[in-house]
């Protein structure tokens, strides 16, 4: 093995512990991919990662966002990271993959440093699709070969269902944090003040308030996962597991009785397994034999 290619390697064990790390449902979900699409969800990942964590917890990042943003604009001489000859890996073996998103994801995560409690679902739905519909646009060229409107917008849905998922899930974190993600007019609308979501407090307003915000998300899912049989079977299979995994954090929530103050919503290992199951005998046998290898 060439010095270049050990380096690669020893790039790509880095990218993939962090996902491993930070999301087992991700690692399961796209592990089962082939070179290079497997290799290149891990970079994507690991990047935006880092990118969430610059801004979230800055005391254990390497880099702040802006120097994250400042090494991405440079990114032919950027140094000191293994995230950055992986970046590089990825734009030369994608060339169809476009910087944009990327920049788009960092834009909203700077959001988060000055905007920090929301009034509109507008808003929201905005924020939602900068950092998280961006990364449906970034995992497109290297889950499939064509870009359609379609694709892209599906993309894009699947990302921001996950989102609200992620800001239903967080609410305590979130409010600990100084920020509240659920917009002021959704608040109004079900009669839950400010005063309550401040006090943790969890009663049928809230709830109500919760089961509008799993319906966006829902409808979001299953716009997202409508053209999943034109991708290649392979992603098809990881992008519907992700959207599945994520999904099932909803009924997670309900069975905490929508106490995301004080409780944290996961997904068991054992229903992971479940649906894995489930979703993994639709796919064709030679799909089912590399993800079957993939996650034992």
């Amino acid at each position: 093995m060439t010095h270049p290619e050990k380096m690669l390697e020893s790039v790509f064990h880095s990218c993939e512990q962090m996902i491993r790390k930070g999301s087992s449902s991700f690692y399961h979900a796209f592990s089962g991919l082939p070179s290079p699409r497997k290799e290149a969800v891990y970079v994507i990942y690991a990047f935006c990662r880092m990118i969430d964590d610059s801004v979230d917890e800055p005391e254990r990042s390497p880099y702040s966002i802006y120097e994250l943003r400042g090494h991405f604009m440079q990114l032919d001489r950027a140094e000191g990271h293994f995230i950055w000859p992986a970046l590089r890996w990825l734009f030369v073996t994608f060339p169809q993959l476009d910087q944009q998103p990327f920049l788009s994801q960092m834009d909203g995560q700077l959001r988060d440093l000055s905007v920090t409690h929301y009034d509109s679902m507008e808003q929201l739905e905005d924020y939602c699709y900068l950092v998280a519909g961006t990364v449906g646009e970034m995992l497109l060229p290297v889950l499939r070969e064509d870009r359609s409107e379609a694709a892209v917008e599906a993309g894009i849905r699947l990302g921001k269902a996950m989102q609200i998922v992620n800001i239903m899930r967080d609410v305590g974190e979130d409010r600990d944090r100084g920020r509240r993600y659920i917009p002021l007019e959704l608040m109004q609308k079900h009669g839950y003040s400010e005063a309550a979501w401040l006090r943790g407090e969890i009663n049928s307003d809230f709830k109500a308030m919760l089961g509008e915000l799993k319906e966006i998300a829902l409808n979001w899912f299953q716009k997202g996962l409508a053209d999943v049989e034109s991708y290649p079977p392979a992603s098809g299979m990881a992008v519907e597991l992700a959207a599945t995994f994520y999904a099932s954090i909803l009924n997670a929530i309900e069975d905490n009785d929508y106490d995301v103050y004080t409780k944290r919503a996961f997904v068991s290992d054992e229903d992971k397994h479940m649906m894995f199951g489930l979703i993994l005998a639709q796919y064709d046998a030679h799909v089912m034999e590399a993800a079957s290898t993939a996650v034992s």
